[in-house]
């Protein structure tokens, strides 16, 4: 296989790679700013000009100098190809190009939402001359809002054009223009066109510096204070990887993980902005038990065992008195929710209605020319939901005949719900009816006063588990949070539950573990292998190193 030599680092390749990328495959820094694996190759930063010599097979193969620097980015490699990006001319070009980056720049990084994650800061400090030389009067450039939530501060572009590139490549949408020659070039919005497509806020990733910024997380948190944990797209079937970002149990944002089989670098705005309701102050946060008074939150052990008692006794004494339990099992729910619910009620009644929970869809599925899939159906798991079920309970029942059943003798209803909006229809709140109702949900709805027992329960980002996506991936992701107040996991519920049935103590739940008893007892032998990433690619840290300049 042919090979380049990097830096003194020999690192064999595929032909048609460029050295840049090539590099980048191998964990071998080259300085770049315009350069994105997923958008064309203009090479007009030049930070990563390098020093190459290359074998002359016209000169019996003897390495020579290409005679002057060229981009990375756009030199394919070639076998026997050896690279200097830290010769005296390569660092000379760099030091150059760093000070010329930096003559208009405002160098603001202690007000800047982006310090702590710059590439300017970190390459000035890497390849930069550590002063500037330049005396005169700074241009100033204006502050622009391009769209609901995008702002672009002017003054620290670099003119990297990534976000052009990609409305252009990757959405087709094209809202975004350079205007203007010289020093005075600027990124700009069409007049009258917003920068307003689905997809829209991925140009605050791309940015290298802190010229695009996020409308929702400006002045909010110093990125060094912020966890990353990897998760899955939590509200629609698309699977998309991606970090949950947060301090102290507070999320205060999500960002694209990359996953080139599902959702490469990007997500969309929906993903990225529709986990608000977490922190919503209409969650519910305490159990609630018909005839009792509210619980005080120094009551919360006390309130968890009351209705876990009052949840087994109204399910027990409708099966005992020949009524069926009934279980609706939430799309919005983990696939190990879904195994430890079915299982607690198929211990209560062995003869037990199980059913889908409703599956919202929103339009059609919209693909832009980049690739990428606006995904409609708005559940992440629902077809993780269907294999558990299919597994434990082969005669369950979708949404709408489950609910058509409740009044066949049915002498106990479980809801599940986990959405994050409202979910309960009319004709749902008529079919309940006087049934006697256990209701575990996140936000407050319709079924609230008709529950006999209301279980606070915990979003995808305070639980861990495993969700299958449109395309039938399974990926499974950890918690990022703990959940809110006294909220817990369907399936600790659910342990909490069978452990009041056997009368033996309650199991904490363990999703690796709760994976391996679903192969090796359920055939789901597809899920007990399944770990979670490494929240790895570029983790934010707490230590920070002071340098004196």
């Amino acid at each position: 296989m042919p090979t380049v030599t990097i830096n003194g680092t020999e690192v064999e390749f595929e032909p048609g790679i460029s050295v840049l990328q090539l590099a980048i495959d191998h964990g071998l820094e080259i300085p770049h700013y315009c350069y994105h694996q997923s958008l064309s190759v203009p090479a007009n930063c030049r930070i990563c000009l390098a020093e190459i010599w290359q074998p002359n097979p016209r000169n019996d193969n003897k390495l020579e100098y290409l005679g002057k620097l060229v981009p990375t980015c756009t030199t394919p490699a070639a076998d026997g190809m050896v690279v200097y990006t830290d010769s005296p001319r390569a660092i000379a070009n760099q030091k150059a190009v760093m000070e010329l980056l930096l003559v208009n720049h405002p160098v603001d990084c202690p007000v800047c939402d982006q310090a702590g994650e710059c590439h300017l800061q970190d390459y000035s400090y890497q390849y930069g001359r550590g002063e500037s030389r330049f005396q005169e009067d700074k241009n100033k450039q204006p502050k622009k809002d391009l769209g609901p939530n995008v702002l672009l501060y002017s003054d620290r572009c670099i003119m990297c054009t990534r976000c052009v590139r990609f409305t252009r490549e990757v959405t087709g949408t094209g809202e975004l223009m350079i205007e203007g020659r010289g020093s005075q070039n600027q990124i700009d919005v069409f007049p009258g066109v917003g920068l307003d497509n689905e997809l829209s806020a991925n140009v605050i990733d791309l940015c290298p510096v802190g010229a695009l910024l996020d409308k929702d997380f400006l002045f909010q948190q110093r990125v060094w204070f912020l966890k990353k944990t990897p998760s899955i797209d939590g509200l629609t079937a698309s699977g998309d990887n991606l970090h949950v970002e947060h301090n102290e149990g507070t999320v205060y944002r999500v960002k694209p993980r990359r996953n080139d089989d599902i959702n490469k670098w990007w997500i969309t705005d929906e993903v990225r902005y529709g986990w608000k309701f977490v922190h919503s102050e209409d969650r519910h946060v305490m159990p609630v038990v018909r005839g009792e008074d509210p619980f005080l939150p120094e009551q919360a052990g006390e309130a968890w065992s009351i209705a876990v008692h009052e949840a087994n006794r109204i399910a027990g004494e409708a099966v005992a008195g020949g009524g069926r339990l009934a279980l609706l099992v939430s799309p919005m729910l983990t696939c190990e929710d879904a195994f430890h619910l079915v299982q607690w009620a198929r211990t209560v009644d062995p003869e037990a209605l199980i059913g889908m929970g409703p599956v919202p869809t929103q339009g059609e599925d919209k693909t832009f020319p980049g690739g990428f899939t606006v995904c409609s159906e708005k559940a992440p798991n629902a077809r993780g939901v269907r294999r558990v079920l299919q597994a434990l309970a082969p005669g369950f029942q979708e949404s709408d005949a489950f609910f058509k059943l409740l009044g066949e003798g049915v002498g106990c209803a479980v809801l599940t719900g986990g959405y994050p909006s409202a979910w309960v229809t009319d004709v749902m709140a008529e079919a309940v009816g006087t049934t006697p109702l256990v209701l575990m949900d996140l936000l407050p709805n319709s079924l609230d006063d008709l529950a006999s027992v209301l279980l606070p329960t915990a979003s995808w980002v305070e639980k861990p588990g495993t969700f299958e996506n449109r395309n039938g991936v399974l990926q499974c992701f950890e918690r990022a949070i703990d959940p809110i107040d006294y909220c817990k996991s369907e399936a600790q519920t659910a342990l909490d539950l069978l452990a009041g049935v056997s009368g033996s103590r309650a199991e904490s739940f363990d999703g690796a573990r709760t994976r391996q008893l679903m192969g090796a007892t359920s055939g789901l032998e597809a899920l007990a292998g399944l770990e979670v990433p490494a929240a790895s690619e570029g983790a934010a840290s707490s230590d920070m190193v002071l340098v004196d300049l």
